[in-house]
């Protein structure tokens, strides 16, 4: 006797999570703004993800230009890891996170973001840049 199983063949595979795209290392200053695609990778993320999350949360706004490229500020850049902690690490829902960015003041927000530590992109970029000022002056 033959089950369904047999019949239908094997199971096709899961579709995991789409990688975080891979992005050429450029060396630019912590103060530049980056690409969807350097942000993503930078977090770990897919840019479809970004894109989700600039719909869902409106404190999210980067830099749009003619075209449709997207820009991310410094702070725009760390809004983004604080979202990633707050869904990812401290397990809050999409809804949980909105209710906690609009509950938040501005200046609370500022404050909350000045005080999270730099990613390993950040502390690379802030080095290069006292290199530079050290070449500069020697």
């Amino acid at each position: 006797m033959t089950s369904a199983a047999d019949v239908a063949g094997p199971m096709p595979a899961k579709r995991g999570k789409a990688p975080p795209p891979k992005v050429k290392v450029v060396a630019k200053s912590s103060a530049a703004y980056k690409t969807i695609a350097e942000v993503a990778a930078e977090l770990g993320v897919a840019t479809h993800v970004l894109r989700f999350w600039e719909s869902k949360f409106p404190t999210l706004q980067p830099l749009k230009q003619r075209g449709g490229r997207r820009f991310y500020r410094p702070d725009d850049v760390k809004l983004l890891f604080y979202i990633k902690g707050l869904l990812y690490d401290q397990g809050y829902t999409i809804r949980g996170v909105q209710s906690t960015l609009r509950q938040t003041k501005p200046k609370d927000l500022r404050a909350v973001l000045g005080q999270m530590p730099l990613t390993p992109a950040q502390v690379v970029a802030e080095l290069r840049d006292i290199s530079t000022l050290l070449e500069d002056r020697g």
